[in-house]
């Protein structure tokens, strides 16, 4: 194991953490979060693959600062694609697998969005929406309820308190449990805040704008390369017909859903997603 670093063209540091043999993995990881998440699945999937996990910009899981930067770096979702592009570049990876979980996986999209999928063999998305935000036509964004009114009150109020507005984003929608979690003031409700204060809250809000604006439903059909999608059969964000959809409209999508599981399918069940990642790849 080692940790790499690669400067983006805008001079933005983005540090790597590259593992294993044999043909190469991407794990792109979601909002609020870092390389470390996708720690249970390198473990058990280094043996046979090397797998290269960011931190993206503006979101430092490595625990030391970066350099200081001269110029203000921008935290959008479209400078993320971007940095995907220079992370293929700087490793000069050969068709490798790319996996994108929630802000991840619309990173990805980004990316197919500019320069579609001749650098990839195969991509996976783990329980994303194409798009974030509601209107009467289109239900399958957050909760199935949010429309741009709600989103811009959810930017305002994570300007104003941060922890508790994304404590409330996790833990008061559509996951039973996580509800009743929160009801209750579960130790691990605690936990979240505990770490929800340690982060740099500001890339955190910058980049939210990005994502919300994004729509990836036109982008979908030309994915042309085979696709695994795993979604939480009890996410706390999308109803169960996103996953439906998202299927339909790539042309050669694998479609599986973890029963139980919430809106991180792959860290309820690391051994099973492992196994399918694996298999996928053999495919």
């Amino acid at each position: 194991m080692r940790l790499e670093r690669f400067s983006a063209d805008d001079g933005e540091e983005i540090r790597v953490q590259v593992e294993g043999n044999g043909p190469p993995i991407v794990l792109l990881h979601e909002w609020a979060s870092s390389h470390r998440v996708w720690e249970p699945i390198a473990q058990r999937l280094h043996d046979r693959f090397t797998i290269y996990r960011w931190d993206a910009r503006g979101q430092h899981g490595h625990g030391e600062p970066l350099p200081a930067a001269t110029d203000p770096r921008a935290v959008t979702l479209p400078r993320m694609a971007e940095d995907l592009r220079h992370l293929l570049d700087h490793f000069g990876l050969q068709r490798p697998i790319v996996v994108g979980h929630s802000m991840g996986a619309l990173t990805l999209w980004a990316y197919i969005a500019r320069y579609g999928c001749d650098r990839l063999s195969r991509i996976g998305i783990v329980d994303q929406s194409p798009r974030l935000v509601t209107d009467a036509q289109w239900t399958l964004g957050i909760y199935g309820d949010w429309p741009p009114a709600r989103d811009a009150a959810f930017l305002a109020d994570m300007r104003a308190d941060f922890v508790e507005t994304v404590v409330r984003l996790v833990c008061q929608g559509l996951n039973r449990r996580a509800r009743e979690r929160f009801k209750a003031q579960h130790a691990g409700i605690e936990r979240m805040r505990t770490y929800l204060a340690m982060l740099d809250h500001e890339p955190l809000i910058e980049v939210w704008p990005s994502l919300s604006a994004a729509d990836f439903r036109p982008v979908l059909p030309s994915i042309d390369v085979p696709a695994l999608l795993v979604y939480g059969a009890e996410s706390n964000y999308y109803p169960p017909a996103t996953g439906v959809f998202v299927r339909d409209a790539i042309p050669s999508a694998e479609f599986v859903v973890y029963e139980g599981a919430d809106h991180s399918p792959h860290v309820a069940q690391p051994d099973r997603f492992a196994a399918d990642l694996a298999r996928f790849a053999a495919g």
